[in-house]
């Protein structure tokens, strides 16, 4: 084992920092204009506090769940993030083998290798790529819903962030490889040709209508829009705002995710994204009701810096960090999180009243 390993996810970020350009490395690390909810997505864990049982056998923690029936051996999941050949040369396949050594699920963008999301204009291109994760053996299909446009961000506007090549798309759609990017970065302008401001609950039903893979709707924050998923049958929702690169000031999605999960009503599963930095906010969002957490920069951190054994490090400290914060609070298996193990700011405040 090599010495002087990062102990944590931040150090992971300080090394990606170092290793990658500036431009790469702002583009996955930046959010939308003021970067306010980048900042609270982070910090709205911090303010939950935990409430541990004390007095329980935990020699023995079964971290293991289920999700659309299939067995894990954790509720942590590599969410879907394009560009991952920013962060190493050997992309989502060496995030994918990092996935596959620790036993864990990763959910792959059809946009591999840039952060244009899963929903294009030319549906006959949508259509393709759902066939060929058919195909593939892919077990679900996760649609982004929070992308009609591009969010603005600045980071990537001052630096003329530029699309990185989308291999999925080879043969299915074609660009300019010198595309304008006056007053903002070519991804902008890559992503004014590509997302469909026009996407709606009756796409949903489209893509229904062509797949028999479960569908889970990414980018609800709001109980309407959660209790909207499952009347148009969708397999399960995801609480995101778009690693808060979409609408600023949108809320922290840990902040929202009770309320997602009440909406539901255990119709559907509920994972949530965003601001993931800790075994111990894996624990709050378990306590909450997420039934199992993505994971995204943080993967990334570890690909820039380490390659696969980063990402697959990483992960494993994540799972290490479940699983002793699991143990400290009494709870021996993932069903043993509850509600009852968490402290919110909701909470002290009715309290007060």
């Amino acid at each position: 084992m090599e010495d002087n390993l990062p102990v944590n996810v931040r150090e992971y970020q300080e090394l990606a920092k170092k290793a990658l350009p500036k431009m790469h490395y702002d583009y996955i690390n930046g959010g939308a204009e003021d970067e306010y909810t980048l900042r609270e997505n982070i910090a709205a864990y911090g303010r939950i506090l935990l409430r541990p049982r004390v007095l329980i056998d935990v020699s023995k923690i079964d971290m293991s769940t289920t999700l659309l029936g299939y067995n894990m051996s954790s509720p942590i999941i590599v969410a879907p993030t394009g560009a991952h050949k920013l962060a190493n040369p050997e992309g989502e396949v060496a995030t994918a083998r990092a996935a596959a050594a620790c036993k864990t699920v990763m959910v792959l963008s059809f946009s591999s290798s840039c952060k244009i999301e899963e929903v294009y204009k030319r549906r006959d291109v949508s259509a393709t790529l759902v066939r060929r994760a058919e195909s593939l053996g892919f077990k679900a299909i996760v649609l982004t819903v929070d992308t009609p446009v591009l969010g603005r961000r600045e980071a990537d506007i001052r630096n003329k962030m530029v699309a990185p090549r989308m291999p999925n798309l080879e043969g299915l759609m074609s660009f300019d490889d010198d595309l304008d990017s006056e007053g903002g970065s070519k991804l902008e302008r890559f992503a004014h040709e590509t997302l469909d401001p026009s996407l709606s609950w009756k796409d949903v039903e489209w893509l229904k209508s062509i797949t028999s893979l479960p569908i889970l709707l990414k980018g609800i924050v709001t109980a309407e829009d959660a209790r909207k998923a499952v009347e148009v049958g969708a397999a399960g929702v995801i609480v995101s705002n778009h690693g808060a690169r979409q609408l600023d000031y949108a809320p922290p999605t840990i902040s929202v995710l009770e309320e997602v999960v009440k909406a539901v009503a255990g119709a559907v599963p509920v994972l949530v994204d965003g601001g993931v930095r800790r075994g111990t906010d894996v624990f709050k969002a378990l306590a909450l009701g997420a039934t199992a957490v993505m994971v995204g920069r943080p993967v990334f951190y570890g690909l820039a810096a380490r390659g696969e054994a980063g990402a697959r490090h990483v992960i494993e400290m994540l799972n290490r960090e479940l699983e002793l914060a699991m143990a400290l609070c009494g709870c021996r298996s993932v069903a043993e999180v509850t509600r009852r193990h968490v402290l919110t700011e909701g909470d002290r405040i009715r309290a007060l009243l």
